[in-house]
Protein backbone atom coordinates (compact mmCIF):
# COMPACT_ATOMS: atom_id res chain seq x y z
CA UNK A 1 0.00 0.00 0.00
CA UNK A 2 1.36 3.48 -1.20
CA UNK A 3 1.72 6.34 1.04
CA UNK A 4 -0.48 8.20 -0.78
CA UNK A 5 -3.01 5.66 -0.37
CA UNK A 6 -2.79 5.57 2.91
CA UNK A 7 -3.03 9.40 3.39
CA UNK A 8 -6.21 9.43 1.08
CA UNK A 9 -7.76 6.86 3.02
CA UNK A 10 -7.22 8.82 6.52
CA UNK A 11 -8.15 12.17 5.21
CA UNK A 12 -11.36 10.73 4.10
CA UNK A 13 -12.13 9.10 7.50
CA UNK A 14 -11.21 12.41 9.12
CA UNK A 15 -13.00 14.67 6.70
CA UNK A 16 -16.17 12.24 6.72
CA UNK A 17 -19.92 12.90 7.21
CA UNK A 18 -19.31 12.78 11.10
CA UNK A 19 -16.61 15.50 11.79
CA UNK A 20 -18.47 17.68 9.13
CA UNK A 21 -21.75 17.26 11.29
CA UNK A 22 -19.80 17.83 14.33
CA UNK A 23 -18.08 21.11 13.08
CA UNK A 24 -21.25 22.04 11.39
CA UNK A 25 -23.47 21.04 14.59
CA UNK A 26 -21.44 23.05 16.98
CA UNK A 27 -21.47 26.26 15.16
CA UNK A 28 -25.26 26.43 14.84
CA UNK A 29 -25.77 25.00 18.67
CA UNK A 30 -23.33 27.74 19.04
CA UNK A 31 -25.36 30.15 17.20
CA UNK A 32 -28.67 29.23 18.33
CA UNK A 33 -27.64 29.73 22.57
CA UNK A 34 -25.67 32.61 21.45
CA UNK A 35 -28.60 34.70 20.11
CA UNK A 36 -26.86 34.80 16.59
CA UNK A 37 -24.05 36.46 18.54
CA UNK A 38 -22.12 36.95 15.01
CA UNK A 39 -24.92 39.26 13.64
CA UNK A 40 -26.69 41.33 16.66
CA UNK A 41 -22.82 42.46 17.89
CA UNK A 42 -20.84 42.73 14.49
CA UNK A 43 -21.21 46.31 14.63
CA UNK A 44 -20.78 46.59 18.33
CA UNK A 45 -17.54 44.42 17.84
CA UNK A 46 -16.30 46.95 15.68
CA UNK A 47 -16.95 49.91 17.67
CA UNK A 48 -14.72 48.11 20.78
CA UNK A 49 -12.13 47.29 18.14
CA UNK A 50 -11.37 50.94 17.40
CA UNK A 51 -12.90 52.96 19.99
CA UNK A 52 -10.78 54.70 22.52
CA UNK A 53 -9.22 53.15 25.27
CA UNK A 54 -9.75 49.61 23.89
CA UNK A 55 -6.04 49.00 24.33
CA UNK A 56 -5.97 49.48 27.47
CA UNK A 57 -6.41 46.29 28.57
CA UNK A 58 -3.67 43.81 30.30
CA UNK A 59 -2.50 41.42 26.91
CA UNK A 60 0.84 41.90 25.29
CA UNK A 61 -0.74 43.85 21.83
CA UNK A 62 -3.55 46.36 21.13
CA UNK A 63 -6.72 44.58 19.94
CA UNK A 64 -6.01 46.49 16.54
CA UNK A 65 -2.38 44.36 16.13
CA UNK A 66 -3.98 40.79 17.58
CA UNK A 67 -6.71 41.69 14.81
CA UNK A 68 -4.04 42.11 12.30
CA UNK A 69 -2.35 39.13 13.17
CA UNK A 70 -5.21 37.02 13.27
CA UNK A 71 -5.87 37.52 9.50
CA UNK A 72 -2.78 37.06 8.50
CA UNK A 73 -3.98 33.34 8.84
CA UNK A 74 -6.86 33.84 7.22
CA UNK A 75 -6.48 35.63 4.20
CA UNK A 76 -4.58 34.18 1.69
CA UNK A 77 -4.18 30.99 -0.22
CA UNK A 78 -7.02 29.31 1.76
CA UNK A 79 -9.52 31.91 0.67
CA UNK A 80 -7.91 31.13 -3.08
CA UNK A 81 -7.27 27.74 -3.11
CA UNK A 82 -9.56 26.84 -0.83
CA UNK A 83 -12.45 28.49 -3.02
CA UNK A 84 -11.26 26.75 -6.27
CA UNK A 85 -11.12 23.32 -4.82
CA UNK A 86 -14.76 23.67 -3.27
CA UNK A 87 -16.03 24.52 -6.98
CA UNK A 88 -14.20 21.88 -8.86
CA UNK A 89 -15.56 19.36 -6.04
CA UNK A 90 -18.70 20.31 -5.86
CA UNK A 91 -19.77 22.80 -8.96
CA UNK A 92 -21.18 26.55 -7.79
CA UNK A 93 -23.29 25.48 -5.17
CA UNK A 94 -20.48 24.41 -3.00
CA UNK A 95 -20.27 27.95 -2.25
CA UNK A 96 -23.51 28.68 -0.76
CA UNK A 97 -22.44 25.63 1.52
CA UNK A 98 -19.28 27.54 2.30
CA UNK A 99 -21.03 30.95 3.06
CA UNK A 100 -23.26 28.67 5.42
CA UNK A 101 -20.96 26.97 7.65
CA UNK A 102 -18.33 30.43 7.84
CA UNK A 103 -21.19 32.03 9.07
CA UNK A 104 -22.04 29.66 11.95
CA UNK A 105 -18.04 29.09 12.42
CA UNK A 106 -17.97 32.75 13.74
CA UNK A 107 -19.72 31.75 16.52
CA UNK A 108 -17.86 29.05 17.40
CA UNK A 109 -14.51 30.91 16.87
CA UNK A 110 -16.55 33.68 19.30
CA UNK A 111 -16.71 30.73 21.88
CA UNK A 112 -13.17 29.85 21.40
CA UNK A 113 -11.55 33.27 21.51
CA UNK A 114 -13.53 33.46 24.96
CA UNK A 115 -12.04 30.95 26.26
CA UNK A 116 -8.74 31.54 25.12
CA UNK A 117 -8.40 34.93 26.65
CA UNK A 118 -10.83 33.39 30.42
CA UNK A 119 -8.05 30.74 30.57
CA UNK A 120 -4.84 32.24 29.21
CA UNK A 121 -1.65 32.70 31.82
CA UNK A 122 1.47 34.72 31.48
CA UNK A 123 4.69 32.47 30.86
CA UNK A 124 7.60 32.36 32.68
CA UNK A 125 8.90 35.17 30.36
CA UNK A 126 6.12 37.42 31.10
CA UNK A 127 3.92 36.98 28.16
CA UNK A 128 0.50 35.97 28.01
CA UNK A 129 -0.02 32.34 26.64
CA UNK A 130 -3.30 31.17 25.80
CA UNK A 131 -5.15 28.85 23.27
CA UNK A 132 -7.47 25.38 23.32
CA UNK A 133 -4.41 23.86 24.88
CA UNK A 134 -4.79 26.25 27.89
CA UNK A 135 -8.75 26.12 28.39
CA UNK A 136 -8.63 22.45 27.74
CA UNK A 137 -6.14 21.82 30.55
CA UNK A 138 -7.85 24.37 32.79
CA UNK A 139 -11.27 24.47 32.02
CA UNK A 140 -11.93 20.81 31.48
CA UNK A 141 -9.40 19.90 33.57
CA UNK A 142 -7.68 17.32 31.13
CA UNK A 143 -4.44 18.17 31.17
CA UNK A 144 -3.20 15.12 28.52
CA UNK A 145 -5.79 16.37 26.06
CA UNK A 146 -4.33 19.26 25.91
CA UNK A 147 -1.20 17.71 25.63
CA UNK A 148 -2.70 16.15 22.88
CA UNK A 149 -3.89 19.03 21.36
CA UNK A 150 -0.41 20.57 21.42
CA UNK A 151 1.42 17.65 20.07
CA UNK A 152 -0.63 17.82 17.13
CA UNK A 153 -0.62 21.62 16.65
CA UNK A 154 3.00 21.45 16.19
CA UNK A 155 3.12 17.35 13.88
CA UNK A 156 -0.27 18.49 12.10
CA UNK A 157 -1.16 21.40 11.84
CA UNK A 158 2.25 22.97 11.83
CA UNK A 159 4.50 20.90 9.78
CA UNK A 160 1.34 19.68 7.63
CA UNK A 161 -2.15 21.65 6.70
CA UNK A 162 -0.64 25.33 8.14
CA UNK A 163 2.75 25.59 6.46
CA UNK A 164 3.54 23.40 3.21
CA UNK A 165 0.34 24.42 1.35
CA UNK A 166 1.17 27.91 2.18
CA UNK A 167 4.51 27.84 0.73
CA UNK A 168 3.84 25.48 -2.39
CA UNK A 169 1.45 28.04 -3.49
CA UNK A 170 3.74 30.67 -2.56
CA UNK A 171 6.80 29.50 -4.63
CA UNK A 172 4.88 27.62 -7.17
CA UNK A 173 3.31 31.36 -8.15
CA UNK A 174 6.30 32.71 -8.29
CA UNK A 175 7.53 29.94 -10.84
CA UNK A 176 4.35 29.84 -12.75
CA UNK A 177 4.23 33.64 -13.39
CA UNK A 178 7.96 35.22 -13.24
CA UNK A 179 9.95 32.12 -13.60
CA UNK A 180 11.61 32.46 -9.67
CA UNK A 181 13.07 29.22 -8.88
CA UNK A 182 11.63 27.38 -6.06
CA UNK A 183 14.07 27.57 -4.08
CA UNK A 184 15.32 31.13 -4.54
CA UNK A 185 11.80 32.41 -3.13
CA UNK A 186 11.62 29.48 -0.53
CA UNK A 187 14.86 30.97 1.07
CA UNK A 188 13.64 34.42 1.09
CA UNK A 189 10.08 33.83 2.64
CA UNK A 190 12.57 31.38 5.01
CA UNK A 191 14.49 34.16 5.94
CA UNK A 192 11.76 36.97 6.17
CA UNK A 193 9.53 34.48 8.25
CA UNK A 194 12.64 34.05 10.75
CA UNK A 195 13.03 37.40 10.89
CA UNK A 196 9.97 38.13 12.43
CA UNK A 197 8.96 35.28 14.44
CA UNK A 198 12.04 35.03 16.18
CA UNK A 199 11.26 38.14 17.35
CA UNK A 200 8.68 36.84 19.83
CA UNK A 201 4.81 37.69 20.05
CA UNK A 202 5.20 41.59 19.85
CA UNK A 203 7.29 41.59 16.41
CA UNK A 204 4.62 39.16 14.56
CA UNK A 205 1.85 41.47 16.12
CA UNK A 206 3.97 44.67 14.94
CA UNK A 207 4.96 43.18 11.19
CA UNK A 208 1.07 42.10 11.06
CA UNK A 209 -0.32 45.32 11.88
CA UNK A 210 1.68 46.62 8.72
CA UNK A 211 1.58 44.27 6.52
CA UNK A 212 -2.35 42.65 6.73
CA UNK A 213 -3.68 46.06 6.94
CA UNK A 214 -2.57 46.44 2.67
CA UNK A 215 -2.95 43.05 2.20
CA UNK A 216 -6.72 43.12 3.67
CA UNK A 217 -7.69 46.42 1.12
CA UNK A 218 -5.83 44.59 -1.65
CA UNK A 219 -7.56 41.53 -1.37
CA UNK A 220 -11.13 43.40 -1.16
CA UNK A 221 -10.47 46.03 -3.68
CA UNK A 222 -9.21 42.82 -6.08
CA UNK A 223 -12.16 41.09 -5.49
CA UNK A 224 -14.94 44.18 -5.51
CA UNK A 225 -12.95 45.23 -9.46
CA UNK A 226 -13.63 41.58 -10.62
CA UNK A 227 -17.28 42.18 -9.36
CA UNK A 228 -17.51 44.70 -10.79
CA UNK A 229 -16.15 44.33 -14.27
CA UNK A 230 -18.36 41.13 -14.31
CA UNK A 231 -21.74 43.00 -13.11
CA UNK A 232 -24.05 41.64 -15.49
CA UNK A 233 -22.82 38.13 -14.59
CA UNK A 234 -23.54 38.46 -11.16
CA UNK A 235 -27.44 37.66 -10.80
CA UNK A 236 -26.89 34.70 -13.10
CA UNK A 237 -23.86 33.69 -11.26
CA UNK A 238 -26.08 33.98 -7.63
CA UNK A 239 -28.70 31.97 -9.38
CA UNK A 240 -26.69 29.29 -10.46
CA UNK A 241 -24.99 29.12 -6.65
CA UNK A 242 -28.57 28.62 -4.80
CA UNK A 243 -29.96 26.23 -7.79
CA UNK A 244 -26.84 23.99 -7.49
CA UNK A 245 -26.80 24.28 -4.00
CA UNK A 246 -28.99 21.47 -2.59
CA UNK A 247 -26.92 18.31 -3.75
CA UNK A 248 -24.79 16.27 -2.15
CA UNK A 249 -21.86 16.94 -4.72
CA UNK A 250 -22.41 20.36 -3.71
CA UNK A 251 -22.65 19.98 0.25
CA UNK A 252 -19.04 17.77 -0.13
CA UNK A 253 -17.43 20.05 -2.39
CA UNK A 254 -18.26 22.69 0.20
CA UNK A 255 -16.76 20.75 3.29
CA UNK A 256 -13.35 20.24 1.15
CA UNK A 257 -12.89 24.02 0.45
Amino acid sequence: MSLQTILSAISSFIWGPPLLILLSGTGLYLTLRLGFLQIRYLPRALGYLFARGANKGKGDVSSFAALCTALAATIGTGNIVGVATAVQAGGPGAIFWMWLVALLGMATKYAECLLAVKYRVRDKYGFMAGGPMYYIERGLGIKWLAKLFALFGVLVAFFGIGTFPQINAITHAMQDTFNVPIIITATVVTVLVAMIILGGVRRIATASSVIVPFMAIGYVATSIIILIVNYDKLPAAIALIIHSAFNSQAALGGAVG
